[in-house]
């Protein structure tokens, strides 16, 4: 059973990322659509890839929320964009056994 009422309010917001090119937006992508949202009830998240961009939107049901969320997102993606940046071209260059 949901917990949100019918007249609950939702708040959406969304935030483009660029990358430097498109195969560096789908690894964020695959990365962080991993962990999914711990109160799917009350956080709606939609990762998609646009070129070299990483969308994401988000909705939830407090503006706290989605302050917290979109913190919290932010911080996974300079995770990755840090690590990309750190071992991005040596990992391409290391063939598979």
């Amino acid at each position: 059973m949901s917990s949100e009422s019918p007249e609950a309010e939702w708040h959406t917001i969304s935030v483009r990322i660029p990358f430097a090119n498109a195969k560096h937006a789908a690894i964020a992508k695959q990365v962080i659509e991993v962990d999914h949202e711990l109160n799917p009830d009350a956080v709606k998240r939609v990762l998609t890839v646009e070129d070299e961009f990483l969308v994401a939107t988000f909705s939830t049901l407090t503006v706290r929320l989605a302050r917290l969320v979109l913190n919290a997102f932010l911080e996974n993606v300079d995770l990755v964009v840090r690590t990309i940046s750190e071992f991005g071209e040596e990992a391409e260059r290391v063939s598979p056994p």
